[in-house]
């Protein structure tokens, strides 16, 4: 490039004044010209604008050219460039944005004298960079929550928790239930008045890492407008009665004796389960905790008043909740077994269809599973075949990997194995609302649901970034994906076909810690439908809520639909993002002599809670393929916990 110094000197404090001024050194070629290693592309741009104060942006990507006017040091430019690029942006959001529910209050610990002094040096620790109030997840000094007598397990230290941050979103009918390090919030929507919180748990010396909201009790131990809301933190679960007006009664603390691995409700029914084998569960009727001993589970699902258990072993086993004690003489939950695979592999993915039919004659019931060695199995149970049990229907093997999810809906059968979350679906036939075999199920998309994680994640983790797919049954169901750990985007894809729906960007710029999509009943009146949201916890513990019906409603008329064929992010969007995170220790072809810094742009994405972690702590085995301290698929957490602690083959 060739220009005059007076060019290049007319706007003061740039990084060319400091260059001909001598304040910054020169390097230069035989010719004499000052050799600047930077991108002539962008550079061009930049030198027309000093020479005419004009801009022409045709073929310019304004946030590389902005980036380039910030190093130059070219205020006028750089301010254009920013009002440029905030045309399409606002803190009230886009059009899908639906609501914010602030940061709430943290309720007042309340410790004991004893534990005062040690909870003061042990618990609450400095976080990342200095920044305090972090806490480590450690054991449960709860007296309640403590474990047997003798133990200690203080050297047990896990990853560092923003107790600001939320963790896990859990939704039900109308009520959503967000959980931090230490309480619980619960918040409730009504038509006139919309969102408002209605409990606050009290603070808890453990750190959460399930939830689970029932909003419809019948016959609760306080009547029936009790909703219930329970968190666990490791073998350790506490329940909550919630009264309309909002106030709430501790109903006891109950201990499952092994990691909980999932906690849900089945009508009245508490239900933990754990993959070392143990089932829990309280019964609001009879107020009766019972933990049940059952084969290793790897997966499973309900349907009505049945659990399904996916098993190691090969079977599936359902425990009938209506029933509960069946067994008076021993007391025990009676667990049948329904089916057994033929290949004897582990049911690693579990999901139960009750079709038009089931409501009729109660016997027609479809179970779509997966297994440890990719294979994807229907099977059908209809009125003819009652007394021999489910009939195998159909078997696909298009997946190398163990299956991890499974979804079976009125139109669509989708699977996902643990290749960094590829996905294989198929369009299901139906005659009077059951599956059939003319012309059968037909392959209809492959696509990959890429979600990078970190290795030391906290256990509330995979229950609050959990993919999906989302939606009832009979409706387009959607995955959410959540590329790397610390961002503040998530895409929004059918299941179907992977197609994009749409994206959603925070509105305050903070991560993105958690997502959960619910249905909830916003009207009344007659003709009105239930709205599809995405709510959204962030790392300084608001919720932001998107409305999943209009962007559906938008993406099927293709208003917003410029490229029919776009599903995740594109090669650029993915570069863009990965930019944000580390992966310079990947095992390449090409040795990394020196590996690149982290990348994490503070000024674009404001983190306020623990920053990633950049270092594995130990060697990565060659067996597992892992991108520096990320991973770049995530098992389900029964399958992965399964794998680490047992092996599926030791049980038989």
């Amino acid at each position: 490039f060739s220009t005059s110094r007076q060019t290049l000197m007319w706007i003061p404090d740039s990084f060319f004044s400091s260059l001909l001024s001598g304040r910054i050194s020169t390097l230069r070629d035989e010719t004499g010209a000052i050799f600047i290693d930077r991108d002539p592309t962008a550079f061009a741009p930049i030198l027309n604008f000093l020479r005419t104060k004009e801009l022409d942006l045709r073929g310019v990507n304004i946030s590389i050219l902005r980036h380039e006017a910030e190093f130059y040091g070219i205020t006028p430019l750089v301010r254009r460039l920013l009002l440029c690029e905030e045309l399409d942006r606002s803190s009230c959001g886009s059009v899908l944005f639906h609501g914010y529910l602030p940061p709430p209050a943290i309720p007042a610990r309340k410790s004991s004298p004893a534990s005062a002094a040690s909870a003061s040096s042990s618990e609450e620790r400095p976080g990342p960079s200095g920044a305090e109030g972090f806490t480590r997840v450690g054991p449960p000094p709860h007296p309640s929550l403590s474990g047997p007598p003798g133990t200690d397990d203080n050297h047990k230290l896990g990853p560092v928790v923003d107790p600001r941050k939320v963790l896990i979103i859990a939704g039900h009918h109308n009520w959503i239930v967000a959980a931090y390090a230490h309480f619980v919030i619960c918040y409730r929507i009504k038509e006139s008045s919309g969102w408002q919180q209605v409990f606050s748990s009290p603070y808890l010396d453990w750190t959460i890492e399930r939830i689970a909201l029932n909003a419809k009790v019948v016959g609760g131990p306080h009547g029936d407008k009790d909703k219930m809301v329970a968190a666990a933190s490791e073998s350790s679960i506490i329940l909550w009665s919630i009264q309309d007006g909002g106030s709430g009664n501790e109903i006891g603390v109950f201990s499952l004796g092994v990691p909980v691995d999932d906690l849900f409700f089945i009508g009245n029914q508490l239900v933990a389960t754990s993959h070392t084998g143990k089932v829990g569960v309280w019964n609001a009727v009879t107020q009766h905790w019972q933990v049940q001993d059952v084969v290793p589970i790897t997966s499973c699902d309900t349907a009505g008043s049945f659990l399904l258990l996916g098993c190691n072993n090969g079977s599936i086993y359902y425990i009938d909740m209506q029933k509960f004690p069946l067994r008076m003489k021993d007391n025990d939950l009676l667990v049948t077994e329904l089916y057994h695979d033929p290949s004897n592999d582990a049911i690693t993915a579990l999901s139960v269809y009750l079709t038009p039919k089931t409501s009729v004659s109660g016997n027609w019931i479809e179970i779509a599973y997966g297994t440890s060695s990719g294979a994807v199995r229907v099977i059908v149970q209809h009125p003819e075949t009652v007394g021999s049990g489910p009939q195998l229907f159909q078997t696909f093997t298009v997946h190398r990997s163990p299956v991890t999810k499974i979804m079976l809906s009125e139109k669509h059968l989708v699977s996902v194995c643990a290749d960094n979350n590829h996905v294989r679906t198929w369009t299901v036939t139906r005659f009077r609302g059951m599956i059939s075999t003319q012309p059968g199920s037909t392959p209809l998309a492959s696509f990959k649901i890429l979600s990078l994680e970190e290795t030391e994640s906290h256990g509330s983790y995979c229950s609050g970034n959990d993919i999906g797919p989302f939606g009832e049954r009979d409706d387009q169901q959607v995955f959410i994906q959540k590329v790397i750990p610390i961002i503040n985007k998530l895409f929004v894809r059918l299941s179907s076909t992977g197609k994009r729906i749409c994206e959603v960007q925070s509105v305050d710029g903070t991560t993105i810690s958690c997502f959960m999509v619910r249905e909830c009943e916003g009207s009344s009146r007659m003709g009105s439908r239930p709205r599809r949201y995405l709510f959204t916890g962030h790392g300084n513990g608001s919720i932001q809520m998107w409305d999943l019906t209009t962007a559906m409603d938008i993406a099927n008329k293709g208003e917003e639909r410029k490229r029919e064929d776009v599903g995740g992010p594109t090669e650029e969007e993915l570069l863009q993002l990965l930019d944000q995170c580390d992966l310079s220790t990947s095992r390449c072809a090409t040795p990394n002599i020196s590996p690149a810094p982290s990348m994490l742009h503070h000024t674009r994405l404001r983190e306020s809670c623990s920053s990633l972690q950049l270092q594995a702590p130990e060697p990565i085995p060659e067996s597992q393929a892992t991108y520096g301290a990320v991973r770049p698929y995530r098992e389900s957490p029964l399958l992965a916990r399964a794998r680490r602690t047992e092996s599926f083959h030791s049980y038989r």
